[in-house]
């Protein structure tokens, strides 16, 4: 069972993508000397998206001991533009989560009503012409909410900058932790032993934790699966909701690999 969205969390501007040292905006950005506006001014050369620094996340096993260290650098959004993107992408995200099938009757749709009540004149009354009316108890509703979609559309590329800025933030703010690999490590489905590695790699009690896989474990997804303040996904279905609510992010070495291959700047 999910946690509910409302549950105790940071704001999205305490976790917002700024302050990160990024590199210089000329070493990444190309010359061109034809961009001219109106006026005859060069035109100003906007990026939206930079390089960030590589962050460097300790490489713990599952007893907590530090065995290496691993860096992150993301392909991120410009700070000027982050907060809005980010937000975008949460708004989305969290309307895409809401059904849509609350519904209510209208006074043409309320069963009975078609006589009327009493007649136009002679009764110093107002003019009525049904029971169903939405001034009477039982009647109709006015402006009530119908089935709806409300889903709202987001370019890839966007959503795809703006979740590789969250965990860039995350990163370097210290709150993402590599582990090895859970498959070898949980042969058998074993809360208690999910829980006591969580907390020797250094996940505290009171925090969120977000535990990311390459692909779906069966034994460490059981094992976690009845854990209030844990939740699990792989980074093929990872979105901003899931990065923005954790506290902690523990990620395995092969997940963070994928993470750097596809939100990453390709090598050519």
């Amino acid at each position: 069972m999910r946690p509910s969205p409302f549950h105790a969390r940071r704001a999205i501007g305490l976790k917002a993508f700024c302050g990160v040292p990024l590199r210089s905006p000329s070493a990444s950005r190309p010359q061109k000397c034809a961009d001219f506006d109106r006026r005859g001014q060069p035109a100003p050369v906007i990026t939206m998206s930079y390089v960030a620094e590589p962050a460097t996340l300790d490489l713990k096993s599952i007893d907590g001991v530090t065995k290496g260290m691993e860096k992150l650098s993301l392909k991120v959004a410009d700070p000027d533009t982050a907060n809005g993107l980010v937000h975008r992408y949460m708004v989305k995200v969290r309307r895409d989560m809401r059904r849509g099938t609350a519904s209510t009757k209208t006074r043409g749709e309320v069963r009975g009503g078609g006589r009327k009540p009493y007649a136009q004149k002679k009764t110093g009354r107002a003019r009525r012409g049904s029971s169903r009316s939405p001034l009477i108890v039982g009647g109709g509703v006015v402006f009530g909410p119908k089935p709806r979609d409300w889903s709202v559309k987001m370019n890839e590329k966007e959503r795809r900058l703006a979740l590789a800025t969250a965990l860039q933030s995350a990163a370097d703010a210290g709150d993402i932790i590599v582990t090895e690999d859970l498959t070898e490590q949980f042969q058998e489905c074993k809360t208690k032993a999910l829980v006591s590695s969580l907390r020797q790699i250094g996940v505290p009690e009171d925090k969120y934790c977000l535990l990311l896989t390459l692909g779906k474990h069966d034994n460490v997804t059981k094992s976690g699966r009845n854990v209030p303040w844990l939740m699990m996904n792989t980074t093929r279905q990872i979105n901003v909701y899931d990065v923005l609510k954790a506290d902690k992010i523990v990620m395995e070495q092969s997940a963070l690999k994928h993470v750097q291959s596809f939100y990453g700047v390709s090598e050519s």
